[in-house]
């Protein structure tokens, strides 16, 4: 089961925003073979939605809202470290992430800009894709909205 915590930006501690950083490079750039900056003045707007086996970092998101970074509240840089994938954790963390969006700001209708081999994964979480494809960093992405 994932201990899940949020904290904005100015509680993180410099080991967790060093740890968060060190899966971050390790998910999106390293094993998904993208040069990208991901360091992108965002996440001092941002919520962050950590989950934790045994004090590890092993699942993240970040979470804005409305109108820091879409129209609409929004997840972004959602990731589970490879050798958990097996065990849902992406759902977890997701899910916590939409709980969080509601509590901390009161919005139902979610938008992500999700890999689009995630469609059917996100879409089984209420989110249905809507316009074109599109490459973000070389990675066909769909726009997806979750609207309650």
């Amino acid at each position: 089961m994932l201990d899940i915590t949020i904290k904005s930006f100015e509680t993180l501690t410099k080991a967790e925003l060093y740890a968060i950083l060190r899966i971050r490079s390790e998910v999106f750039v390293v094993e998904q073979l993208i040069a990208y900056q991901d360091l992108d003045q965002k996440d001092q707007k941002a919520m962050h939605i950590i989950g934790r086996i045994d004090s590890e970092i092993v699942a993240y998101t970040r979470i804005f809202k409305p109108n820091d970074y879409f129209k609409y509240a929004s997840i972004g840089r959602v990731l589970v470290a490879k050798k958990y994938r097996r065990f849902n954790y992406g759902r977890d963390i997701v899910k916590a992430s939409i709980s969080a969006i509601e509590a901390q700001y009161g919005e139902t209708t979610i938008k992500i800009s999700a890999q689009l081999y995630l469609k059917r994964f996100y879409t089984e979480l209420g989110f249905e894709s809507y316009g074109d494809v599109y490459l973000e960093d070389e990675i066909p992405h769909t726009a997806m909205l979750k609207q309650n």
